[in-house]
């Protein structure tokens, strides 16, 4: 496989985690990019964006993101905290007063970015055009009763996040997050990376290659177990009506032009590391998050078992910490990964800004990123 980019002296041993991946049969396609002190010392691609029609991945092919999109929408929101029109301390009704049905009328802002909530999931039915129009989700998630006492524990928003997060920002702005996105973030940096992709980018998007169908009896029952429909984690994950399981409806029109901030992110490795510098440092003069700012967003507001995924996870407002990011970042490292292995995050100690995008969708396996971070550490 002949990979593409370069890397600066020192930085020869992410090259080869990258190269491994690829001769392993991990990556059909891939990129990774890093900033370091506001500079890229790593660019690197290969592979396949298509492997049905051979289309090669380039430079800037843009990729799904799955929930490190959840990093760009948390930006969003610290943005508007930041210009001071977002108190993330105040109720959720104070900006969206529907919201606060089914007792939920004192949840804070913090706490929707944290999953302590108690909406990780939507109950009512709907058809993909209910979801993809906005309106009539979001809706629903204000007349959700909570699944627990809301800041009584944390558990995974995998959808909900999207949805609460979003709506806060247009009852705020009267913009949509992803116009939010392009306007605050991606535009001023020449960030390729959308939530809502334009037709005109269509063509050039990598094709997501979802997992085989579960085929030995014991993993399906097992997969039955503990993600049916009346269990939490799979009412979590498939509801509303199995509309976001992992297969070929990823790859179609509507899924890419809806906009959905916990989930359809699209972007190269270029621009998440590119959003991620600006965020601790200037990049070619744009700094998106002022050191204070910062600094709150990555205060720990959850942390030990999550009631969703049964595992230890870790969250800031908005913000994956540390090891949940990847078990190779560091203290003071935030950001966001997503299904089948993509990866977004900072870490302001080392001035360190990171970038992986996959096309091959490996659910619950991210050895290829984490190889990618360890081999950065294990640079100058």
């Amino acid at each position: 496989m002949s990979i593409h980019g370069f890397v600066l002296p020192g930085y020869e041993p992410v090259r080869d985690a990258f190269q491994q991946n690829f001769d392993d049969g991990a990556e059909i396609g891939a990129a990774c990019c890093v900033y370091v002190d506001g500079k890229v010392a790593i660019d690197l691609w290969a592979g396949l964006a298509d492997p049905a029609t051979g289309r090669t991945w380039e430079a800037d092919t843009p990729a799904l993101l799955f929930s490190s999109t959840k990093g760009l929408t948390a930006i969003c929101l610290h943005r508007l905290a930041q210009q001071g029109v977002l108190d993330l301390d105040a109720p959720i009704a104070q900006y969206w007063p529907e919201f606060g049905a089914q007792g939920k009328g004192s949840i804070p802002v913090r706490w929707a970015l944290s999953h302590r909530a108690g909406i990780p999931a939507v109950d009512r039915p709907f058809t993909l055009d209910d979801v993809l129009n906005w309106d009539p989700v979001v809706a629903a998630v204000a007349a959700q009763k909570p699944e627990w006492e809301p800041g009584s524990r944390h558990g995974y928003h995998a959808r909900t996040f999207g949805w609460v997060a979003g709506e806060i920002v247009r009852r705020i702005t009267g913009h949509s997050l992803g116009r939010f996105l392009a306007d605050e973030v991606t535009g001023p940096l020449k960030a390729d990376c959308w939530i809502g992709l334009p037709e005109v980018i269509e063509s050039s998007m990598a094709t997501v290659v979802p997992p085989p169908p579960i085929s030995d009896p014991q993993m399906l029952a097992m997969v039955k177990r503990f993600m049916g429909p009346n269990t939490l984690l799979g009412r979590v994950m498939n509801k509303p009506d199995n509309l976001f399981a992992y297969d070929q409806r990823w790859n179609t029109r509507p899924y890419h032009a809806a906009e959905l901030p916990s989930t359809n992110g699209i972007g190269s490795a270029r621009a998440l590391s590119r959003i991620y510098a600006a965020c601790i440092g200037e990049v070619d003069g744009i700094r998106l998050l002022d050191p204070d700012t910062l600094s709150a967003a990555c205060i720990e507001q959850s942390m030990g078992t999550d009631a969703v995924l049964g595992v230890p996870t870790r969250f800031g407002s908005g913000f994956s910490l540390s090891w949940t990011l990847s078990p190779g970042a560091p203290e003071g490292a935030f950001g966001f990964a997503g299904a089948g292995g993509s990866l977004g995050f900072a870490d302001p100690v080392n001035r360190i800004a990171f970038g992986y995008v996959p096309n091959r969708m490996v659910l619950t396996d991210f050895s290829r990123s984490t190889a990618l971070v360890d081999a950065v550490y294990r640079s100058p």
